[in-house]
């Protein structure tokens, strides 16, 4: 008899890797994959063509005076690089200690399957569903989602819900449920410090012309100062800073600092002076170097001074920073402190606002009341340090609220080698499904 976990395994072995070209009909089959799934659940489902990748939209069976919940998750996945720091091949999923280990087990194939398995569920359990269902999965969420907010906004009328739900965060510790109600929003920028037209002999020109790499090292230490404060002006003029009910409910949370240096197994935590890990992580901003790099970077030594450094840039916001207007201000704050010799080149890159919303509205109430139900816990509230562009776009084209409920463990290493999902999380989240729906026909 076919199981949960074999759906989920059919499912994880797409390597629907969509920021690759190389794999673009793997991410087309795995969209093939979902309708049909969809279609033998007796759902009506079809696949929309985007100049990127298709998404896929599924609906029950409409019935007049049931409300309608739309469900949202993506079934592309991030690329598997470093390969050789897997434990098992990303794409051949297997189960270890109770944990499924495969790329997209977590991010976000095994939380959007137990939704669909939960619907599946109460279809053969019921007959029918206790709210109408639309499904909408897309393959390009890892690579900003650009064509689904059009898509979105062009079958509005068609898409019409009461509410959104969302699995595709994580909760506060292992097994514990939680209710997701606020997100940093994000803008992302490039440098590039460009010299000499091309490399030269650091023994023949050092000394005589700027080296772009020092150059870059010395631009990127005025980003911040000493203490980990972003030392941009206007940075933080328009911060909101969290209410005193947030500030209370943080502190009683079952994590400690303990806990965060565990899982990042760095040698002490560090971040903005006078705010506690959690502060940072969820309601102050920051700037983060995601990538740098210049000049040779072989084994051994090539003694060259590069033509040009770069460096890959993100600044994670909150309530209520202006991703445009951050990305100026970086901007500005870059060029006006380019070090003689060289010129500095700064690109713009996506971005996203902020996302935050009141937890206590009645279907927020009724998400938390499914959590409490599925896990047995009252339900953390609380924000993740992380973005999902689409959110917000989904609350104003479509002026529904989101709920997000995540299924992921601290420590699932989503976008990393050995990413994992724990067995119970999985079959949780298809109980929770069918306890969500039933919470919000109410």
């Amino acid at each position: 008899m076919r199981t949960p976990i074999d759906d989920l395994f059919e499912f994880l072995r797409f390597p629907s890797v969509s920021t690759e070209p190389a794999h673009q009909r793997d991410v087309a089959a795995c969209a093939d994959w979902l309708v049909r799934k969809f279609h033998s659940m007796g759902l009506a489902a079809e696949t929309h063509a985007t100049p990127g990748h298709p998404i896929v939209v599924a609906r029950s069976a409409a019935q007049p005076g049931k409300r309608t919940v739309l469900i949202y998750g993506h079934y592309d996945v991030q690329p598997v690089d470093p390969v050789a720091e897997w434990t098992h091949p990303p794409f051949e999923p297997v189960v270890v200690d109770g944990r499924i280990f495969a790329r997209g087990s977590t991010d976000n194939k095994g939380q959007i399957l137990a939704h669909i398995l939960g619907v599946e569920a109460t279809l053969q359990e019921s007959g029918e569903l206790p709210v109408n269902v639309i499904f909408v999965v897309e393959g390009e969420e890892e690579i900003g989602s650009n064509n689904l907010e059009p898509f979105l906004k062009a079958h509005s009328a068609e898409l019409v819900c009461d509410a959104v739900a969302i699995s595709d965060t994580g909760m506060i510790a292992p097994g514990y449920p939680t209710f997701t109600y606020g997100l940093r929003g994000i803008t992302a920028l490039e440098v590039r410090v460009k010299g000499p037209a091309t490399d030269l002999h650091s023994g023949n020109f050092g000394g005589a012309v700027a080296n772009p790499a020092t150059a870059l090292a010395r631009l990127v230490a005025t980003l911040h100062d000493a203490d980990g404060r972003v030392a941009v002006e206007g940075f933080y003029d328009d911060v909101a800073l969290p209410a005193d009910w947030e500030l209370e409910a943080w502190k009683k949370l079952p994590v400690q600092d303990a806990d965060f240096l565990a899982l990042t197994g760095a040698p002490e935590l560090f971040g903005e002076a006078g705010f506690s890990t959690l502060e940072r992580l969820w309601s102050r901003p920051t700037v983060e170097v995601n990538g740098i790099g210049g000049g040779f970077q072989g084994e051994g030594s090539k003694t060259v001074i590069p033509r040009e450094a770069f460096v890959k840039l993100t600044c994670r916001l909150v309530p209520h920073q202006d991703p445009e207007k951050i990305e100026s201000l970086v901007r500005r704050h870059l060029e006006s402190h380019a070090p003689r010799g060289v010129k500095v080149v700064v690109e713009g890159g996506h971005y996203a606002q902020p996302f935050l919303v009141d937890p206590l509205t009645p279907f927020g109430m009724a998400a938390q009341r499914a959590l409490h139900r599925t896990f047995g816990e009252i339900p953390a509230m609380i924000r993740e340090g992380g973005s999902i562009p689409i959110t917000r776009v989904f609350t104003e084209v479509l002026n529904a609220p989101v709920l997000m409920l995540g299924l992921a463990d601290p420590d699932c290493r989503a976008h990393a080698p050995d990413e994992n999902l724990p067995v119970a999380n999985f079959e949780n989240g298809i109980r929770l499904n069918q306890l969500l729906l039933e919470e919000l026909a109410k």
